[in-house]
């Protein structure tokens, strides 16, 4: 058979679409509400039709809608945004981004494709949303919904890391079969974890460029040119992140895996010595031996949700037992964790926050390809 023709919902810059293509999936249409998003996704992906605005908008949902039918979707991809039940969000009951999903359905339900990837946080199995007069979970919700046109996987959640990524990051994934196809799509078996060390391990080691300026940064990290260059050869997106030298100070004493927050004397602190109150997690370094903590959104800021290098341990000149890179992951090594082709094109415009920004919010491409996969060989 020929290509599955696609569409993507919720579609952010396209990160999960990666590779769909080799994968036997055209994505022909897709929505995102933000323009600079949405612009971002049709320079990477120029042959797919893109719509820009939200799908809570009646007039906006029925140009998807149509769109979809007079193209001959027959595959759905829909992520609808997580910060409403985010482990890393407040998670406040009846949050209006957790019912977004309704608006997925009902796109399902009046084009009827083939096959349908819903995918979100764990969290949605137990969250609950205003339906008509109703209080539902959402996994009741949606099996209400389209239950009776649609089979549902028996497993919905995952793990990231067991499929080729190097990356925890739990997901709830319901793969959807309308009951006219003779198709049975399942997770496929797992696999080998890949470990950060083998994932970025042998990547050019980088000091910070110290917000302070170029100057202190030169005394404070005397090879932070000749560092940089050896990065920028790699990939122009392996290039020094910028930090503050306090925290930087902070985190070259803090070992592999550790957090900053535990260290005696170079610990988070405001001034005057105190404490900064701080989540265990935060200030934390990465660990070489198992694959990257979930990417999230603030991946960029050191006093985030462990995010840090994981460095390697050297004496410097004065005897003193410190740790090397002090610093967040640069945007090529979060291309590694987040199983994006090395050579996917981002935009010369897009600013680093921007990119992690969109990377945080992603469902890592590999993981993507390799539960299609099962649906395609079937087909």
């Amino acid at each position: 058979m020929g290509k599955l023709k696609g569409l993507s919902l919720f579609a952010n810059v396209g990160i999960a679409e990666a590779y769909m293509k080799e994968m036997g999936v055209d994505i022909v249409l897709a929505n995102e509400i933000d323009e600079k998003r949405a612009k971002f996704y049709s320079e990477v992906y120029a042959d797919t039709k893109m719509v820009c605005g939200d799908i809570t908008n009646d007039i906006i949902r029925e140009v998807i809608i149509k769109e979809a039918i007079n193209l001959g979707v027959d595959f759905i991809i829909a992520t609808p945004p997580c910060q409403g039940m985010s482990e890393a969000g407040l998670r406040l009951e009846f949050d209006p981004r957790n019912q977004l999903v309704s608006y997925a359905v009902e796109v399902i339900k009046r084009t009827k494709p083939k096959y349908v990837m819903l995918e979100n946080v764990p969290k949605q199995l137990t969250t609950k949303i205003k339906c008509e007069n109703d209080i539902v979970l959402i996994p009741e919700y949606i099996k209400r919904e389209l239950g009776k046109d649609y089979r549902f996987n028996n497993n919905t959640l995952i793990m990231a890391k067991d499929y080729g990524v190097p990356q925890l990051r739990e997901r709830n994934i319901f793969l959807l079969v309308r009951k006219d196809e003779n198709v049975i799509w399942e997770f496929p078996q797992k696999q080998k974890e890949i470990t950060l060390e083998e994932a970025i391990g042998k990547l050019p080691s980088l000091d910070p460029f110290l917000r302070e300026g170029i100057d202190f940064t030169l005394e404070k990290f005397p090879d932070y040119i000749k560092k940089k260059a050896e990065g920028i050869e790699v990939s122009k997106w392996h290039s020094p992140p910028k930090h503050s030298w306090k925290q930087v100070e902070w985190m070259m004493h803090t070992p592999t895996g550790k957090s900053a927050i535990y260290n005696e004397i170079y610990f988070p602190q405001k001034q005057g010595g105190v404490p900064v109150k701080a989540h265990h997690n935060h200030y934390r370094r990465l660990k070489w031996d198992m694959p990257c903590r979930t990417v999230t959104q603030n991946n960029g800021v050191i006093s985030s949700l462990a995010c840090v290098h994981p460095g390697r341990k050297y004496t410097s000149v004065a005897g003193e037992e410190l740790y090397s890179d002090p610093r967040v992951l640069t945007i090529y090594e979060l291309m590694i964790v987040m199983s994006l082709p090395l050579d996917w094109p981002i935009p010369d415009w897009a600013e680093e926050t921007f990119i992690r920004n969109v990377f945080g919010e992603g469902i890592p491409s590999r993981l993507v390809r390799t539960i299609i996969s099962e649906l395609v060989k079937q087909i």
